[in-house]
């Protein structure tokens, strides 16, 4: 069963009004009986409830931000992709681990964009510069995208876009499993569909508002047998007691089902896989534990070795011994469930 992402308010841009998704998106909120308020700008949103900022943390998730995507510029998406491709922005889980507590801060309100041609333009023009290479954008780098797409539909209109485009690519990963509508969309290979992965242990204790491991392993078998290639990210990786068990089964369980949904001739030379350790910065630290006061992630520092990131802020990571166990032990789980699989990265 899905969890589905019904919010509490909706605002708006007033020129969303000028694009046919917008104008339907406004009037369906408000026959959903939701308060739906014009904002100037669908960067700085006032007037969610809240007093801590636990609580404004808590509305922000549950607020939803109608804008256009006035600005032309794709930000770079290094090593997974050459562009990021800005359809949405945040999502309703709320992952106590999550990086976009760095980038969102403390109010990460779900934003939708109405203006999909106008970006899918752009997109095509990126691709006509790189020619005759294949571009890769990545649909997910600061956003989960499906939860909302059952009120935008612009997942599948920009999966069907790549399908059209035989230098263009397109990725994106979710922890949702509301997929139905994408099962049939005329992908024609060039969407690689990837599913966020972790132990039951990790999912009940730091991914509130999520789908469990099973009901996402499940969404990957349906999504595999539309002929999707696919992929999955196992992050991040914590060490607890158990974890190496915890996360055995998971690979198990998972590689079980792919077998029993895969269509005729499927390997898994077709998917990848990426893993990646738990780490943090300072700044995240500080905003996770003002969001979740009681939050019982490792983040202490003494047990972690300081390492700089190719951004140039410094972050917390397991010791080396610990990475080098962590490596050793996924590289034999994938190869032992999934033997043809491409590990694209352990980081």
């Amino acid at each position: 069963m899905s969890l589905e992402f019904i919010p509490s308010r909706v605002f708006y841009e007033p020129g969303v009004l000028n694009y046919s998704l917008g104008k339907t998106l406004v009037e369906r909120f408000r026959q959903m009986g939701l308060a739906v308020t014009p904002t100037t700008s669908h960067n700085r949103i006032t007037g969610t409830p809240g007093n801590t900022a636990s609580g404004m943390y808590r509305e922000a998730k549950r607020t939803l931000v109608i804008g256009v995507r006035r600005s032309k510029k794709f930000q770079t998406c290094k090593p997974s992709a050459h562009y990021q491709l800005p359809l949405v922005t945040s999502c309703p889980g709320m992952c106590e681990y999550c990086y976009l507590a760095t980038t969102l801060g403390k109010k990460p309100y779900i934003r939708v964009y109405v203006n999909i041609e106008e970006i899918l333009g752009i997109t095509s023009l990126l691709i006509q510069e790189r020619l005759p290479e294949i571009t890769q954008f990545e649909g997910a780098a600061t956003s989960d995208p499906v939860p909302v797409e059952r009120y935008t539909g612009a997942l599948k209109q920009t999966i069907e876009f790549f399908g059209r485009e035989s230098n263009g690519r397109f990725r994106f990963v979710t922890k949702y499993t509301d997929v139905e509508s994408l099962l049939d969309a005329k992908h024609e290979g060039h969407t690689r569909f990837r599913f966020s992965l972790n132990c039951t242990e990790v999912v009940k204790k730091y991914e509130h508002g999520t789908p469990s491991p099973e009901e996402r392993i499940i969404a990957s078998g349906r999504v595999l047998k539309a002929e999707y290639p696919l992929g999955f990210i196992f992050a991040p990786i914590f060490r607890f007691e158990g974890w190496q068990a915890a996360y055995r089964q998971l690979m198990e369980r998972t590689a079980e089902e792919l077998v029993k949904r895969a269509p005729f001739g499927w390997s898994s030379e077709q998917l990848t896989l990426e893993f990646i350790s738990h780490r943090f910065t300072a700044k995240a630290k500080a905003n996770i534990l003002g969001v979740f006061p009681n939050s019982s992630l490792p983040m202490k520092e003494d047990e972690r070795k300081f390492k700089y990131g190719q951004f140039g802020y410094g972050k917390y990571i397991y010791p080396p011994d610990e990475i080098k166990e962590m490596k050793e032990f996924f590289q034999e789980q994938a190869k032992a469930h999934f033997p043809l699989a491409q590990v694209e990265y352990f980081i």
